[in-house]
Parts: C-alpha cells; structure tokens; sequence
C-alpha cells in the first residue's frame, strides 16, 4: 500500500513538473509575440517618419537636362520621397491628364504653356493652391485662382546674324521687319509646327486689331513677301542663319542665348521696343493628386531662390518670381528689360487657329510668288 501512494505522488510530482515547464514556455512565447509587435511597431514608425513610402510622379515637358540636373537635387533634399518622371510635350501632358481625370496618374505638371494651363483648368483638371511663395508671382504670370503659377517667361524677340548685319543696323522693332531693304534676309521656322512662330505670328495679328483681321492680314503679307524661306525645324533655322543664308528671323529670348553662349553660335537679339509677346511656362497639381504633400515640397523647391538664379545661370531661363534682386540675376539677364506687349492670351487662344490656317492658305509664299 505504501509502494503504491509512493507512484500515486511520483507521478503527480511529475504532471506538476510538466505543467510548470508548458507555463514557463507560454510566457516565453508570449513575451517574444509581444517583443516582435513592439519591434514591428518601432519599424512601422521609423518608417512612417522617414516617409519611406512617399512617391511623387511627375510629368513634364522641360528639357532633359534640366530634369537629369535637378530632379536629384530635389531627391537629395527630400530622401523621403522617391520621384517618376515622364518627360513629354506640353499638349501630350493635358491629353495624358485630361484621360487619367477619373484615376489621376500624375502628380505635378512641370512646364506647360500658358494655352495648355488656361486649358486644364478650364476642364478643372488642376488642383487650387496657394504656395507660400504665390505674392510674389505677378498677376499677369499666374491663375487668379491659384490653379497654376508661372515658372519662367519665353520673350518672343527678333534675332539677327552680327555677323552678317551689325546692330546699327539690325530692327529695332516689329513694323521695321516689313522694310523692303530686308527683303531675302528673313528665315522663319515653319510656322504651323512651331508653337513659338504661331505665337509670334498671333500676337502681330492681335496688335492689328482683333476686330480688323484683315489688318493683321496685310501684315503678314508684308512679312512673307520679305521672307527668304520657311525652315523645316529650328535645327535648321540655326544652321542657314550661321552660315549666313539669312541675316534675321523670330525667335524665343532662352533658345537665342543658349545657341549664342553654350553654342557658341554668330547669333544676337534685338528687344522690340514696342514690346514682345511674352510666353509664361509653368507649373501646377494635377487635381486629385494621390501624393499631393510630396507635390507642394517639389513646387516650394522648384521657386527656391537658389534654384531660380541656377536655372537663369545655367538654362536662361527668366525666373517669374519677383523677390530675387537684379544684382543676384547672372549678367546676361541684368540688361534685359521685360516690356510685354499688352495681349489678351485667351482671345488668341481662341483665334489662333483660324488665323494660322488663313495665313497658310492665302498668304504664305503668295507675296513672293507674285513678284
């Protein structure tokens, strides 16, 4: 009998045991859980504050170095967000917007024409914000309900061929480029391809009058009869003027100065002193942007005075933003005088398309043709 209360209790010592070890391994466990939640925890947080998951897609018809130049500047000062770039034209970039509008794929518009801008708000594709920098954009450079900001000013200016025609020499201003002693020396790039010369082309139309189209008419008829010939792309417009097949022709201030400085090209300008019609290129949030935040860093980025006067140095580019002084500006920008000619860009938005087809159908070539 003692034998077997000895086994009796030997083996409850045992389930004693055995219960003692299963605890300790659940609280072992449990501990462990509890450790990797806290770790878990701590990672989702250091995460969170290092804005590992920010994305930022931007689409963008500036030059490919400019972005290859400050899209990594931008990255450099925000690790925190991880930036997509798909570099198309201007017009390409509304229609892209305007058919991802129920499921935006962009974040920010980087360099649209001020047509393309007045568009897509219009259409209310753009979001309304109003950057800390937004009273020191001009009026005239921006939308009145802070849909879209001018980034930089294209002056659309005569360029000439010192070389072949001394500055004494050169016209000084619109009407003197219809001066018969200039006939045959003129080389305009195709008009109706370049978005340049149909703004040109639209703003001497609009200075005629927009109730007296047949002015602006008379106008370019005038021009042609003294035009040379039409380049095929503004490749071409350099080399005939370089080699001294044409003395002048119409084109952007920043593309003369980078032909002129980077390029070393024989080539100038002249600032029309009736003034020039000037192009705003700009920016804006697409509306419904999926990473706005990252969006609005990338826009106080891009008008940080540092980055203006870099892109004035390095690209030519005529910043919009009125707080930078004149003495902070690189030295070719110092002499330039911004007169605009006074122009309602939405009537020319509205006629330039029937202006350009009359002029292609009845007047380019016709003038030269008849003498």
């Amino acid at each position: 009998m003692h034998k077997i209360r000895q086994t009796i209790v030997g083996r409850g010592e045992i389930w004693i045991k055995i219960f003692l070890l299963v605890a300790l391994l659940i609280s072992l466990v449990a501990c462990s859980s509890q450790a990797g939640t806290d770790d878990s925890a701590k990672r989702s947080e250091s995460q969170t504050k290092q804005g590992s998951q920010q994305q930022l897609v931007i689409y963008t018809g500036r030059d490919k170095s400019v972005v290859d130049d400050f899209i990594p500047k931008f990255e450099s000062a925000h690790p925190e967000i991880k930036v997509d770039v798909l570099t198309i034209g201007a017009q390409e970039i509304l229609e892209r917007i305007r058919g991802e509008k129920t499921n935006p794929q962009a974040d920010f518009w980087w360099g649209g024409t001020q047509s393309s801008l007045l568009t897509a708000a219009e259409e209310d594709l753009l979001e309304s914000y109003k950057p800390p920098f937004g009273d020191h954009i001009p009026a005239l450079y921006k939308d009145p309900q802070d849909r879209w900001y001018g980034e930089m000013l294209l002056p659309e200016v005569i360029m000439y061929n010192p070389e072949m025609l001394p500055k004494a020499e050169a016209p000084k201003d619109w009407d003197d480029l219809l001066d018969p002693k200039y006939k045959d020396k003129i080389i305009i790039r195709g008009v109706l391809k370049s978005g340049t010369m149909r703004t040109i082309y639209s703003a001497m139309m609009y200075r005629q009058g927009v109730t007296t189209p047949e002015k602006g008419y008379e106008w370019l008829a005038k021009l042609d009869a003294n035009t040379k010939e039409y380049a095929q792309d503004p490749t071409s417009l350099y080399l005939k003027l370089a080699r001294q097949e044409g003395a002048m022709s119409l084109w952007n201030l920043q593309d003369i100065m980078i032909q002129k400085e980077t390029k070393k090209q024989p080539f100038d300008y002249m600032y029309p002193v009736s003034g020039a019609p000037i192009l705003v290129d700009g920016v804006a949030i697409v509306k419904g942007a999926k990473n706005i935040a990252a969006a609005k860093k990338f826009y106080d980025f891009l008008f940080d005075e540092k980055i203006r006067i870099e892109m004035a140095e390095k690209y030519y580019q005529i910043p919009t933003l009125s707080t930078i002084s004149k003495e902070n500006l690189p030295s070719w920008l110092q002499d330039v005088e911004l007169k605009p000619l006074e122009i309602d860009w939405q009537v020319i938005g509205n006629k330039e398309k029937e202006w350009m087809q009359y002029w292609d159908e009845n007047i380019k070539g016709k003038e030269r043709n008849s003498h």
